[in-house]
């Protein structure tokens, strides 16, 4: 038999390959209560991808074991018996150490991505191993793809149209001029899904946070391929400007909203740059946001996945800045309506409502927040991870550990991410209504982000003085006349919400 873990939904896991199945191998699926129980998920995230291995399990028809257990050990031993089983490699270290440990198990290559592990760990290992720049990668990939190239060179004379697409949002703009993202629409395996998940729940057998409306993700390989062709064809062309802006009425701006899709396997990632750059070089959309997009799935989310597993297990336990604060009640149970912070409240909403938003509102309120309180970067890690719906082990460890709580020191980028109300002023319009200035640090209008960026650079001051790209700033904490204010309104603060 050939297991298919919940993440390995396309076509491209049941290609033939090594130690993958044959054309007429019977298949198994198991759908295992225990991975509910060990974790607080939101309930669309549950309910997705529930939703998506149901579906799967009913194209594959006779052709799959599907079975309900309480893990996966109890799951395979009822399914495969004394029955050789192959796998192809999991997302996660546990899921790893899992199918290792169980016999008659063989493991095979990871799928789903453009770069075997073992090619990365040979790039990163003639690169030092430490240092590992994510635009070095990226041009490897392209290179190795053939991605946006002309010959030797890259496609439109520049690697990285980066600083063209750091545009804020248009002036007076409510939401973008851009038709709507692809919607699916709900079946019965959804009404299937959404019982039993209200079931679990009444029993007291799991708990949920979050809200679950109507599906807005792909749940199938067709539903994934529908939403990816409306992104290519309507929205592509918007997305590279304004893919950093944020909108409060517009959280989904121009974004493709795959990730989840991704994440699940039901696209490959491929097949997606592909096609994109089709799009350019049919002249239907702009090098710059062509550029945007592939950067983001070949370049970052290649990236991300890679340094998981270079890293090693241990990098999720990095914690240079030694933050130990635990995350406060209303940030566990998504209480957007204790939020005053207008930008905060905004898409702690959007996160409760959903299980998404887009990759600054993630970076620089969320995680911004989080690293401004000092909270225990594993604890912000594990919230990433059971709160949206495209959060794997392997996509936030990276992300959370490494960017967003610079909780490596620097291993994976060179500066905290983190900054003031100016730059969410500047790249949104969150700030216009808030009772908060975004250049206070002190008095009853105080931005919390604002008065949070110095109280973080005061706090590590000896170790951020001596970095190349935030010396400036902490050269500047002795210029600041109110500091001593600034440090005890932050210290009063506690773990209030702004």
């Amino acid at each position: 038999m050939h297991w298919l873990f919940g993440d390995q939904l396309g076509p491209h896991f049941l290609a033939p390959g090594e130690h993958g199945p044959g054309r007429d191998t019977p298949l198994l699926m198991i759908e295992a209560r225990s991975v509910f129980r060990r974790r607080r998920f939101h309930r669309a995230k549950a309910h997705l991808v529930l939703s998506a291995m149901r579906h799967r399990a009913a194209e594959l028809g006779d052709r799959v074991t599907y079975v309900r257990a309480d893990t996966y050990r109890e799951g395979l031993d009822r399914a495969a018996r004394d029955r050789p089983v192959t796998v192809h490699h999991p997302t996660s270290y546990a899921a790893l150490r899992l199918v290792r440990s169980l016999p008659r198990v063989t493991v095979g290559p990871a799928r789903g991505f453009m770069v075997p592990t073992d090619d990365f760990a040979a790039w990163a290992d003639g690169h030092g191993g430490k240092r590992l720049r994510q635009e070095d990668f990226y041009h490897w990939v392209r290179r190795r793809h053939e991605l946006l190239m002309d010959g030797d060179g890259p496609a439109g004379g520049r690697w990285n149209f980066d600083h063209d697409n750091r545009q804020p949002p248009p002036r007076d703009a409510e939401t973008l001029p851009v038709p709507a993202p692809y919607r699916p629409r709900e079946g019965e395996i959804d009404d299937e899904v959404r019982h039993d998940l209200d079931r679990w729940e009444k029993d007291g057998d799991v708990s949920f946070v979050g809200r679950d409306g109507p599906r807005r993700f792909p749940a199938t390989r067709t539903e994934a391929r529908a939403a990816l062709g409306r992104f290519l064809a309507h929205r592509l062309g918007g997305f590279g400007p304004y893919e950093d802006a944020m909108l409060a009425a517009d959280p989904v701006m121009s974004h493709s909203l795959l990730s989840s899709s991704l994440n699940l396997g039901l696209l490959d990632p491929a097949e997606c740059v592909e096609r994109a750059e089709k799009e350019w070089r049919a002249g239907r959309a702009p090098i710059a946001s062509v550029e945007g997009f592939v950067r983001q799935v070949a370049g970052w989310r290649e990236y991300v996945w890679q340094l998981y597993w270079y890293f090693g297990e241990e990098y999720r336990r990095s914690n240079a800045l030694r933050h130990t604060a635990p995350l406060p009640g209303w940030w566990n149970d998504l209480d957007a309506d204790a939020v005053d912070a207008r930008c905060l409240h905004t898409v702690l909403a959007q996160v409760r409502d959903t299980g998404w938003t887009h990759h600054i509102p993630r970076l620089m309120i969320l995680g911004s927040h989080a690293l401004q309180r000092g909270w225990d970067p594993a604890a912000v890690t594990d919230w990433f991870h059971r709160c949206f719906v495209d959060g794997y082990d392997w996509v936030m460890v990276p992300n959370v550990v490494g960017m967003s709580q610079y909780a490596d020191g620097g291993r994976m980028t060179t500066k905290p991410y983190t900054s003031g109300g100016a730059y969410v002023h500047r790249m949104s319009d969150l700030c216009g209504p808030c009772r908060y200035r975004p250049g206070d640090r002190t008095g009853e209008h105080a931005c919390p982000y604002t008065a949070g960026y110095w109280a973080f650079l005061d706090r590590h001051r000896e170790r951020l003085g001596h970095n190349h790209r935030t010396a400036r700033p902490v050269r500047q904490l002795d210029r600041l006349t109110d500091l001593a204010e600034v440090r005890r309104r932050e210290r009063d603060r506690g773990d209030a919400p702004p």
